[in-house]
């Protein structure tokens, strides 16, 4: 059985259709890639997972679980949050608060641990992230890339049985890109399950083993990453493709 079997969303902003029955089956230790143009619904799809946007229709069954989640009840959502993360596009950090405090933040407020235990877990993951030199520093005294390394500390503090990440690298300069690609693929290394909004087609090709590729509301393709990048079915696939491969040349 799957961890997380998803299907049919629908999510309609106005009389706009944004999703259009999205389906999405993700087993433990899965590396799903979501990928597509600008526009195609990647990130609403990850934020009606993730309620943060209500989702019109359609169900997740999660740990066993089914939900209704155009009728999902806040006490079911708090159930599957505390089981997830996110990671989001700008890190989302407390500016007043130091590295490990933002990190900490969540365990105490959320989940009551006591302070000495949250600051032990706290460490623990900004050393797993690389950055346990950086624990004192404020979100102003750290690059881009430091900044969402911290984040991925926070989701990871919550031991989450899966991370949601919405473009975590759209945000960064070119050069630190590759700092939070490296914790993303030690993540996956570990066996920690993800579902990633990304236009990083290295990242969707080396590291993750599943692709959804969505197009105007609609999945396109829900396969491996070889077979994916080897033989797209779709000629809206191969048509995004060769135009990612120019933009890369060029």
């Amino acid at each position: 059985m799957s961890m997380i079997d998803i299907r049919n969303v629908k999510k309609a902003f106005g009389g706009t259709e944004v999703l259009k029955g999205i389906d999405l089956s993700v087993e433990k230790g899965d590396v799903v890639a979501i990928l597509g143009p600008s526009g195609s619904g990647k990130t609403t799809f990850l934020r009606c997972i993730n309620f943060l946007e209500k989702a019109d229709e359609g169900t997740m069954t999660f740990d066993g679980q089914t939900y209704d989640l155009g009728h999902i009840k806040h006490r079911e959502i708090a159930a599957i949050r505390k089981k997830t993360a996110f990671v989001f596009q700008n890190y989302n950090l407390f500016a007043n608060k130091t590295a490990l405090q933002n990190v900490m933040l969540g365990l105490q407020v959320a989940r009551h641990v006591p302070k000495a235990e949250a600051k032990r877990i706290g460490m623990e993951m900004l050393e797993k992230v690389g950055l346990a030199d950086r624990c004192d520093h404020y979100p102003i005294q750290l690059s881009g890339g430091q900044q969402q390394r911290v984040a991925i500390a926070r989701a990871l503090a919550t031991n989450p049985e899966i991370i949601f990440f919405d473009e975590p690298t759209s945000a960064l300069d070119p050069e630190l890109i590759g700092e939070v690609l490296a914790v993303m693929k030690q993540l996956a290394n570990d066996g920690m399950t993800m579902l990633v909004v990304t236009h990083e087609m290295n990242f969707a090709r080396n590291v993750s083993n599943k692709i959804l590729f969505m197009d105007d509301g609609n999945v396109l393709e829900s396969t491996s990453s070889k077979e994916f990048f080897e033989n797209p079915r779709e000629e809206r696939t191969k048509e995004f493709l060769r135009n990612i491969s120019s933009q890369h040349d060029a």
